[in-house]
């Protein structure tokens, strides 16, 4: 991943546990940007107060910038430590704090759920689990573990008090499931639960998606005469309708409808409205979807292929800012909210050192963003503003290249 992380960077975290002392660079776009959480820390307190043998293998569930992983691979140096999120930002950020700690036998990647996890037989599992992930996402992480442990390996899993409830009673109900710790501290409970299985049973057949663990409803959108379908997902925005932001963008296409597209780019495609609506009425020859969160791109995927583009035309690439190896006569997309001035600045000069000439670029996001950027498109001769629009606190920048 080739990204300009300073852009993202917010602190480098001393952090001391166990004897052990590590360094962790953190962004604020990730969980507990400041300080190492609470329940992170009680969670490894209870691993190691617990005295297990030492495991070999660990996985580390939604691993943030990596404080759980990297921290059990210095508590246990000869261990290899699988660690997976699906954002690319956390991905990033957990692969230099193993580069800054010094670590070897790390490896680390995107999942949804367990659906890429690479081996499955992990002496522990850990996770911090969010408490927004929702409970059909929890169940799943939870049940599932069972598939890539070990015989007689360990779950041990923290979450917010709000949750307690929830965990007890999907483990009481899960076959084979016996918990052997549980702790309570201020605002979280660890949970350490083990299967009884003698031997790891093969995982589902299906993935999370197909699953429907994310899925939240079926839909039919109308916009003026666009019409298409949506399965939208829990955790992902416009799960109902649409933002001013992407009504703007699906305004402009209709407006370009007669252009002819070769090659287009979608950033950060949320459910995949306005990535639908590209196809639908551009009907590009290929689209690639770019995103830091993995569940936008899969799901856009799938949207796509359900409103009848052939999965042939559509490459996903799973990234923090913007990495593009060939060029593109069309851009579209949103800027992300939570992202920077700088970041936004690095992302608009990718776009313009790749768009091919006569080619266009929509980006909508909020005023404030739009504005800075126009201004920064100005000054620099970066582009051409074809056109600029605004709607109650979003703005749309329509680009040609110069």
């Amino acid at each position: 991943m080739t990204i300009d992380t300073d852009a993202y960077y917010h602190k480098t975290i001393d952090f001391r546990f166990w004897k052990q002392s590590l360094q962790f660079r953190t962004s604020q776009q990730l969980f507990s940007a400041h300080a190492i959480d609470a329940g992170t820390k009680l969670l490894l307190r209870t691993i190691v107060e617990a005295a297990y043998p030492p495991p070999h293998r660990i996985l580390d569930v939604g691993c943030g910038y990596g404080p759980l992983g990297l921290t059990l691979k210095s508590l246990y140096p000869t261990s290899l430590i699988h660690l997976f999120d699906r954002d690319a930002l956390a991905m990033e950020y957990s692969t230099q704090n193993a580069e800054l700690n010094g670590f070897k036998d790390i490896e680390i990647y995107g999942s949804l759920s367990y659906d890429d996890v690479k081996r499955n037989d992990f002496d522990l599992i850990v996770s911090n689990i969010p408490d927004h992930a929702g409970d059909k996402v929890i169940t799943c992480l939870l049940q599932d573990a069972r598939y890539y442990l070990a015989p007689g390996g360990m779950a041990a899993i923290v979450v917010v008090t709000p949750l307690e409830n929830l965990v007890e009673k999907t483990l009481s109900e899960t076959p084979n499931a016996k918990v052997i710790l549980k702790r309570s501290l201020s605002r979280h409970v660890v949970f350490h639960y083990q299967f009884a299985d003698v031997q790891t049973p093969p995982p589902p057949t299906q993935n999370s998606l197909e699953r429907d663990i994310y899925r939240r409803d079926d839909l039919t959108m109308g916009f003026g005469k666009l019409e298409y379908q949506m399965q939208t997902a829990d955790g992902l925005p416009e799960f109902d309708s649409l933002s001013y932001g992407t009504e703007m963008l699906v305004s402009a296409l209709g407006e370009l409808k007669r252009k002819e597209i070769k090659n287009a780019a979608v950033l950060n495609p949320g459910q995949g409205h306005f990535a639908v609506a590209l196809w639908k009425i551009l009907k590009p020859e290929s689209i690639t979807l770019t995103d830091r969160d993995l569940l936008a791109l899969r799901y856009t995927q799938r949207n796509l292929i359900l409103n009848g583009c052939s999965l042939n035309n559509i490459s996903l690439l799973h990234q923090a800012g913007l990495n593009l190896e060939k060029h593109f006569d069309f851009f579209i997309g949103s800027l992300r909210d939570d992202e920077n001035r700088e970041v936004h600045i690095l992302v608009l000069n990718h776009l313009a050192q790749h768009l091919t000439p006569g080619g266009t670029i929509i980006l909508s996001s909020g005023s404030t963003p739009i504005t800075r950027l126009a201004d920064y498109i100005t000054s620099q001769k970066l582009l051409r503003i074809k056109s600029r629009e605004r709607r109650r606190g979003f703005s749309l920048l329509l680009l040609e290249h110069i």
